[in-house]
């Protein structure tokens, strides 16, 4: 059977590769902050998301945030280090949205432009901190 159009892209999304570093970035070295990192806090999952986040950059948060919403209850993004994020990104947050577990915090200024302009922000559990996030 087919997969329909919105599974077709979720699974694209919980698939996407890591992108590789750019000549001259390197991975090594304490100047360059991993663009994903995770901790746990009263049960729920934390996803720290730093950078930049489109189709060829989605691989690790999408990886955190699928492997956090199969091992916790609740699982907050932390959206302040998001510099720029596209529909990908979006489509990736209604997707795990649609788990009923995600909290979102703190978005940046170009995630809350992003989620207003299309509406998404009247759908999502967005919070200002994350103690709030994992008390709600």
């Amino acid at each position: 059977m087919p997969w329909s159009e919105d599974e077709a892209v979720a699974s694209a999304l919980l698939t996407a590769p890591r992108r590789k570093p750019l000549p001259g970035q390197g991975t090594g070295g304490t100047s360059r902050q991993d663009p994903v990192s995770r901790y746990e806090c009263c049960g729920a999952q934390v996803v720290e998301a730093h950078g930049d986040y489109d189709m060829h950059s989605i691989g690790p948060l999408a990886e955190a945030l699928k492997t956090a919403t199969e091992t916790h209850p609740k699982v907050v993004l932390d959206a302040s280090g998001v510099a720029f994020a596209d529909s990908t990104f979006l489509n990736l947050v209604i997707l795990i949205h649609q788990t009923g577990k995600l909290r979102v915090v703190a978005p940046s200024e170009q995630v809350r432009r992003l989620c207003a302009i299309t509406g998404v922000a009247d759908i999502l559990q967005i919070r200002e901190t994350v103690d709030d996030a994992v008390a709600s």
